[in-house]
């Protein structure tokens, strides 16, 4: 009987770049699951939710208040303007607004996004075999990350409209379990995905860059800064790694994604628009509002949640894939 572990194309895992470390890992117990099983793909979106529900939430109120400059450009004119008027006019609790949409909607969102990840860089790592893994892996990296972020957000988007009204519309509602009800009896059902297509627009192109410039980012460290193999360096150092690469590509992601998340914010608090309305409305300057606190926010909180999901893995002792390497058959056929 074979036993040797399989991709989710049943193609075996040792194929893909990196699998014969974690099976030789795994039979000496060093790890406590195998790479690409259930129970593997589970823990990888438990560490998604930790990941994104927390950070998310730790950042909400300098995420209100960027809401409401691209909302309301003229009252609050900059991001230290904006956090006077909202302490002024709600006082400290008002700063908190909408935590509990963006707790329980980017859980959601961290548990699609980082398991689904996982999943489809497996299977589609499995379709094309080892060779093309390593010289197609960055668009291995996007196509996975897209096809995970397409369910994230059908995950995310009834959170996210019921949290952009608890910020942005004084008086609409100020809790989770009042804005629900409200939404769902002025808009019905498509009232909570009304702002899905600009949600997509924005968050695909987002998570493409944050995994494939994070995945080019911790290869290029450990290539050109680091002066020792990842297997020499200690849990720590490698997590100082996974933050700075996290960070990296937190600022690609904050640029590549910010006229769509500006088109959500104010489409969410715009009832009866169009993403394209909203996107005329705002014109080219007002798609840019609010670029330089969504770049600190966005940088501070991928570098966090890449932080938050390594040390899961490290916690839980998961499979962790070493720096992309080329396979021995590519080497061969270069050196003939």
């Amino acid at each position: 009987m074979d036993n040797t572990p399989k991709t989710m194309t049943g193609m075996p895992l040792q194929a893909t770049p990196g699998i014969r470390q974690f099976t030789a890992a795994a039979a000496k117990g060093e790890t406590s699951c195998e790479f690409g099983s259930g129970k593997y793909y589970a823990l990888c979106a438990f560490g998604g939710v930790l990941s994104c529900g927390l950070t998310h939430t730790a950042v909400v109120p300098l995420d209100l208040v960027k809401c409401r400059i691209q909302v309301d450009p003229a009252k609050y004119k900059n991001i230290s303007n904006g956090f006077r008027l909202t302490m002024a006019e709600d006082g400290t609790r008002g700063l908190v607004k909408g935590w509990a949409p963006t707790f329980v909607g980017y859980s959601m969102q961290g548990l699609c996004k980082f398991g689904f990840y996982e999943a489809f860089k497996n299977m589609y790592s499995g379709l094309i075999g080892e060779e093309r893994t390593y010289t197609c892996r960055t668009s291995l990296y996007l196509a996975s990350s897209a096809s995970a972020e397409f369910f994230a957000d059908i995950a995310l988007a009834p959170m996210e409209a019921v949290k952009v009204r608890v910020q942005t519309q004084p008086g609409w509602a100020s809790t989770l379990r009042e804005g629900v009800p409200k939404l769902y009896a002025a808009e019905g059902i498509a009232g909570f995905y009304k702002g899905l297509p600009p949600l997509w627009m924005r968050q695909i192109p987002y998570t493409m860059m944050k995994f494939a410039c994070f995945e080019r980012t911790v290869e290029a460290i450990y290539k050109y800064v680091v002066p020792k193999p990842r297997q020499e360096c200690s849990k720590p150092e490698q997590l100082v790694v996974t933050f700075s690469a996290g960070y990296i590509a937190g600022v690609f992601c904050a640029v590549v994604s910010h006229p769509a998340d500006s088109v959500v914010s104010k489409l969410n608090s715009a009832k009866g628009s169009s993403a394209l309305d909203v996107a005329k409305q705002l014109g080219m300057s007002g798609l840019w509002k609010g670029l330089g606190p969504r770049i600190f926010m966005v940088g501070t909180l991928t570098a966090l949640q890449w932080f938050i999901y390594d040390t899961v893995k490290v916690l839980l002792r998961l499979p962790r894939p070493p720096p992309a390497a080329m396979p021995e058959s590519l080497k061969r056929k270069t050196q003939q």
